[in-house]
């Protein structure tokens, strides 16, 4: 088990963490540290529980904020992957309509052939290949 030495608010804590996240942890420390700092310097000394309590409701608010985003673009996920089976299923439907369209084409053709060398006199038939 890892630990941390991290100054938070003038004060120093020792900060137990998994191995190989004290870095990560050192980091967190600062970011709290630094916007206690900041609330201190717009607020002036009001205390330090209130310093942290407001620091830990600008981070409980900044969270939200982005599970809310996160719920939102997870929506929108979902939203292009139906959008994309749509899309392919007309594409797919387009795809079929066209071969169906040649197909059609070359069985007139076929038969329009057909007319002409019944019509014409032997050995004057018109060759497709």
């Amino acid at each position: 088990m890892g630990t941390v030495n991290a100054t938070i608010a003038g004060r120093q804590f020792r900060l137990a963490c998994e191995d190989g996240q004290e870095e990560h942890l050192q980091g967190l420390a600062h970011d709290i540290d630094q916007r206690i700092i900041n609330l201190r310097a717009r607020f002036g000394e009001i205390g330090d529980t209130r310093l942290t309590v407001m620091a830990a409701l600008m981070v409980a608010d900044e969270l939200e904020e982005a599970a809310r985003k996160s719920r939102r673009l997870e929506d929108e996920i979902a939203a292009l992957k139906d959008a994309r089976v749509v899309a392919a299923d007309r594409a797919k439907a387009a795809s079929d309509a066209v071969v169906g369209a040649f197909n059609s084409a070359a069985e007139r053709l076929e038969g329009i052939t057909r007319k002409l060398n019944q019509t014409l006199p032997a050995g004057h038939g018109v060759g497709i290949g």
